[in-house]
């Protein structure tokens, strides 16, 4: 339960991000945000899905380019129906979900499934005579 909690944070920040950098994108309260970031986590998880199944085809003659369309589309749809969540124009939808795809993309490299964050160590190469000096 933790890690969606930390999924759909991640998403406000990278949408209060997004609303702050790209002109023409407007999260209007707080309130609104987190209203926004559920919303778009349940469309990324139950709409995109059918989306890029249905458009499967065009995706492939693209490769994989119109996956941009379709996020800047759905970013456009949940702006839609959130009244306090602003979109002006389809521009703007694009950037915006380029960004917030980022956004997301970098800190889920570090948050695993379950919320827990992963740490990268790095492993000191030695040939077995000890540390090197």
């Amino acid at each position: 339960m933790f890690g969606f909690f930390l999924r759909w944070s991640i998403n406000l920040l990278a949408l209060v991000i997004a609303g702050s950098v790209i002109p023409g994108i407007r999260i209007q309260s707080l309130q609104m945000g987190i209203i926004a970031a559920g919303i778009l986590g349940i469309v990324n998880a139950v709409i995109r899905p059918v989306v890029l199944i249905l458009t499967l085809p065009i995706n492939l003659l693209t490769l994989g380019l119109f996956t941009l369309v379709i996020n800047a589309a759905l970013l456009k749809l949940v702006a839609d129906f959130v009244p306090g969540f602003v979109i002006e124009s389809f521009p703007a939808a694009f950037f915006g979900a380029l960004l917030i795809s980022f956004i997301s993309w970098v800190v889920n490299v570090f948050v695993s499934g379950d919320g827990t964050f992963i740490f990268i160590k790095r492993a000191n190469k030695s040939n077995g005579r000890g540390p090197h000096k």
